[in-house]
Parts: structure tokens; sequence; C-alpha cells
């Protein structure tokens, strides 16, 4: 598939979503619905809560498709983006009602369950969207318990290059846990598809735009 397959169909979903055409909602929802609903779901702890803010997207999504500016990266990272912040939007203000009608906690208690919730959904995010051969890595070696050179063998790979993708991975997964203000982008928005164009052995994981903020 070219390079540039996945934002073309990216650009013409939006182009049909614009003009009102609700079969591209159906296609979206099929595509994404699962992503939405897993990403709410890991923050809220709760099935109604993640089927409620699963539709809330969708709706926002029918209602505003200019909103989405393909220039700024994929249109997965951007619904992903929206399903997290409603999700964590959603969480505080419960939470905040819950305390204010002299529930147990306090308000600092409050935003470190909001920013550890946040975070979890963030890091599955990034495993789950990042290249597969990252993903295989980090999954030998911390889930399976292999060192580099283990992992390398698994892999079929040079040792230098089990390394490579453990520290990319590493690095990838990092950025869930940078949780500097729970009230601004940097906490409610999390590196959104770790998927770049550059394959393995390109020279770069990231993405930019929508692909550093989910």
């Amino acid at each position: 598939m070219p390079k540039d397959a996945p934002r073309r169909w990216d650009r013409r979903m939006q182009q049909r979503l614009a003009h009102g055409e609700a079969a591209a909602l159906g296609e979206l929802y099929d595509r994404f619905a699962s992503l939405v609903h897993s990403l709410a779901h890991r923050v809220l702890d709760d099935v109604a809560a993640a089927d409620r803010i699963t539709r809330d997207v969708f709706t926002h999504i029918w209602e505003n498709p200019e909103a989405y500016d393909p220039k700024q990266g994929p249109l997965r990272s951007w619904i992903a983006t929206l399903a997290h912040q409603q999700a964590v939007h959603r969480l505080r203000r419960t939470e905040a009602a819950a305390l204010a009608r002299g529930g147990a906690g306090t308000p600092e208690e409050l935003e470190r369950k909001v920013r550890r919730a946040s975070a979890a959904a963030r890091a599955d995010y990034i495993v789950t969207a990042m290249p597969a051969p990252l993903r295989a890595a980090l999954e030998l070696a911390y889930f399976q318990r292999r060192d580099y050179r283990q992992t390398a063998a698994d892999l079929g790979v040079t040792e230098d290059e089990a390394r490579r993708r453990l520290r990319l991975g590493l690095q990838l997964l990092s950025t869930a846990y940078d949780t500097r203000d729970t009230h601004g982008t940097r906490d409610t928005t999390a590196p959104a598809d770790p998927s770049g164009p550059a394959g393995p052995s390109g020279p770069s994981y990231g993405a930019h735009g929508y692909g550093r903020t989910l």
C-alpha cells in the first residue's frame, strides 16, 4: 500500500462527512468505535460511561468534521485525542462532584487518580499503536522477561537492532507519563499515533500534529 494511502483515506472521509454522508459515519464508527470505547473504559472503568463517551465522540465528529485537519496528523489520532479528552474530563467532573457531596478523599487525591487513569489509557494506546517491531520487542523484554540478547534471537534481528527497538519503544511509552499539568493539554492528551510512516528500519517512529497529542 502506498505510504500516502491512509492520508488519502482520511481526507476523503472528512470530505464525505462534511457533505453529510451518513454511510461515511457508519464506516468511521465500524473502524474506530472499539478504539474509542477501550480508551474511555480504561480511563473511567465504567462500561456505561464508556458507551456514552463513544456516542458523544462520534456525534461531535458528525457535527464538526471540519475540526479535523489532515495536515496535523492521522484521523485515528485525532479521534483518540477526542476520546481521551472527553473521558478524562468526565472522570474529573464525576470525582469532583462526589467530593463536593462529602465523599472520601481530597482534591489532591482526586487529581492523582485522574493522572493515573489518564496515563494508563495513554500507555495502552501507545503500545497498541506503535509499530509491530517495537511492540514485539517490548512484549518479549518486559512481559516474557527476555534480555536484549534473547529478544534479538527470538525476533531474528541483531542485538544492536533489538536494543534500538527497545529504546525507541520505551521512549514512546515514557511520554504516557508526562503529567505536568492535569488541566492542560499535556495531561489530557497523549502521543496519539506512534506508528509513523517509517518502517522498522526507517529514521523515525514518531508522528506530528495529532501524533503528539492523544
